[in-house]
């Protein structure tokens, strides 16, 4: 069974083989960054980590609460 770039089985019988072969060492477990640039992992870690915090701090009180009330309405509407 080969596993690509982190991505586990969605077969629960196949997800439990893979978790056996890494457990007692049969397959490597793939590393999720490997070959990932790490100083543009870090950028995007930190961008994200104040993302949401600077867009609602530019945002006027009104203008969240129009975000607000659209969002409710598509939440509801989907029920």
């Amino acid at each position: 069974m080969t596993i690509g770039k982190g991505k586990r089985p969605r077969d629960t019988n196949q997800l439990a083989k893979f978790i056996v072969d890494a457990t007692t060492g049969q397959i490597e477990i793939p590393d999720p960054d490997a070959g990932k640039n790490p100083a543009a992992v870090a950028l995007g870690r930190l961008g994200g980590a104040k993302g949401g915090k600077a867009r609602a701090k530019q945002l006027s009180p009104a203008r969240r609460k129009a975000i607000a009330k659209k969002a409710a309405a598509k939440r509801w509407a989907n029920s």
